[in-house]
């Protein structure tokens, strides 16, 4: 696949010198990260890190109390959720975030429902965007029709990165994307994640599974109580060297 050398190298997103503190806690301190397009970087380190926080702060649920975001090489302020989807961030959380009794469509475009020109709800073309991105990313559910409480969790976790990705223009955050998940649907999943880099999105994903973080990550970040303890490329290092990051225990 051609691609443009530069906008492959420029960075979708850029944090620089992060720190956030909560009253008199430090919760990150001095963080710094580049995510290209189409690059999967994995967030890991033990519960307690500053891992939700960061995905927090990018997502303009928290503030930074110093450093800087670049988004694109333009310095953003993101005090809310919205600026962040409006410089093309979104997030998958762990609980979701998906209307149970509403339908696959009606979930793909909430909040975001777009009118027909005699200002009613377009299910039409809801229904038809959804069944294309839905084909595209192979997630198996039975239509765009299908309410979500009826769903298998891989199946809501399939559409809430599909609905991610309808959004996203440069960057999707997954926090612990399969913790929930059985063994097939955990792969399934996985699947769908790595189709992202062919979109040319950044993907930052926390995970507590090294097997997944080894088997998706371009590059994988350490976090150790708030602190940045150091980035691997995933091709360069082994599950001993980042388990020995992650509890600050050096290797033999």
């Amino acid at each position: 696949m051609n691609v443009n050398t530069n906008s492959a190298r420029e960075p979708v997103l850029k944090l620089k010198d992060i720190r956030k503190t909560f009253g008199g806690v430090t919760a990150i301190e001095n963080f710094s990260l580049d995510v290209r397009p189409g690059e999967i970087v994995a967030l890991v380190g033990d519960n307690g890190a500053g891992k939700s926080t960061l995905i927090k702060i990018i997502s303009g649920v928290y503030t930074p109390t110093s450093g800087t975001i670049t988004i694109e090489n333009q310095t953003v302020a993101m005090s809310n959720a919205t600026m962040a989807r409006a410089h093309g961030i979104e997030v998958v959380y762990q609980d979701l975030a998906l209307a149970d009794q509403q339908t696959v469509y009606m979930n793909m475009f909430l909040g975001r429902e777009p009118v027909n020109r005699f200002g009613l709800l377009d299910r039409r073309r809801m229904i038809s965007e959804t069944e294309t991105l839905v084909k595209e990313l192979d997630v198996r559910i039975p239509s765009a029709h299908a309410t979500i409480r009826d769903l298998s969790g891989g199946q809501r976790q399939g559409v809430a990165i599909a609905r991610a990705t309808h959004w996203a223009s440069k960057l999707i955050l997954l926090d612990e994307p399969t913790a929930a998940l059985g063994v097939a649907e955990t792969a399934k999943v996985e699947e769908i994640v790595e189709s992202l880099k062919s979109r040319n999105i950044g993907v930052l994903i926390i995970s507590h599974s090294l097997d997944q973080v080894f088997k998706l990550a371009d590059r994988i970040c350490v976090l150790r109580r708030g602190k940045q303890i150091g980035i691997r490329e995933t091709a360069k290092t082994d599950k001993n060297e980042i388990i020995a990051m992650i509890t600050g225990l050096q290797q033999h």
